[in-house]
């Protein structure tokens, strides 16, 4: 069977041009059989949009976060709240701890009240310990978590916070975009 010489380099570089020219590669090699064809996953039970239960959320996270800045001065990120619990201790863990149990509690009293939470994970366990370990290392980099930056830091229209949350948006795009149209998982 004759190879293909490799595709002539555009003029000008799109990502569409670049999906298409991925595309065309896969089946070419679908079709000499270098690599199987995809295998479609059914998903069982997908996650919702629940437009008031959402609004109510985020009603209750802005609140939070508005609280604990006008009670204590401080910002309700995430990341900065639990590393205030992780050894060496903060001064000020007493509220952090407080804060994580409301965060954990409220779920649990949701449902002890007859409420229903539905959701999907529809990837692997190891897949899911990767995605959350590339979290944390961008957490890291980039100074706080979506909570303070996108939530506490926009709010206070910090440019460092904006910037890092148009980033969180657009590589979160761009990540379901190559998940789920690109690699077909």
């Amino acid at each position: 069977m004759a190879s293909h010489a490799p595709f002539p380099q555009p003029h000008t570089f799109s990502v569409l041009n670049m999906e298409f020219r991925l595309y065309i590669w896969r089946m070419r090699a679908r079709r000499a059989g270098r690599i199987p064809a995809p295998v479609r996953r059914e998903r069982t039970m997908e996650t919702s949009f629940t437009p008031y239960m959402s609004l109510a959320g985020g009603v209750l996270i802005g609140l939070s976060a508005v609280l604990l800045m006008a009670v204590n001065g401080r910002i309700a990120g995430m990341t900065g709240i639990i590393a205030g619990i992780i050894p060496p201790f903060s001064a000020d863990w007493p509220w952090r701890i407080a804060f994580l149990l409301g965060a954990i509690l409220a779920p649990v009293l949701f449902l002890s009240a007859g409420g229903a939470i539905p959701y999907a994970v529809p990837v692997s366990l190891p897949l899911l310990a990767f995605g959350g370990l590339v979290v944390g290392v961008g957490v890291y980099f980039g100074a706080g978590c979506t909570s303070g930056h996108g939530v506490c830091g926009v709010a206070r229209l910090s440019p460092r916070s904006i910037a890092a949350t148009l980033t969180f948006m657009i590589f979160t795009g761009l990540t379901v975009y190559v998940i789920r149209h690109v690699l077909g998982l």
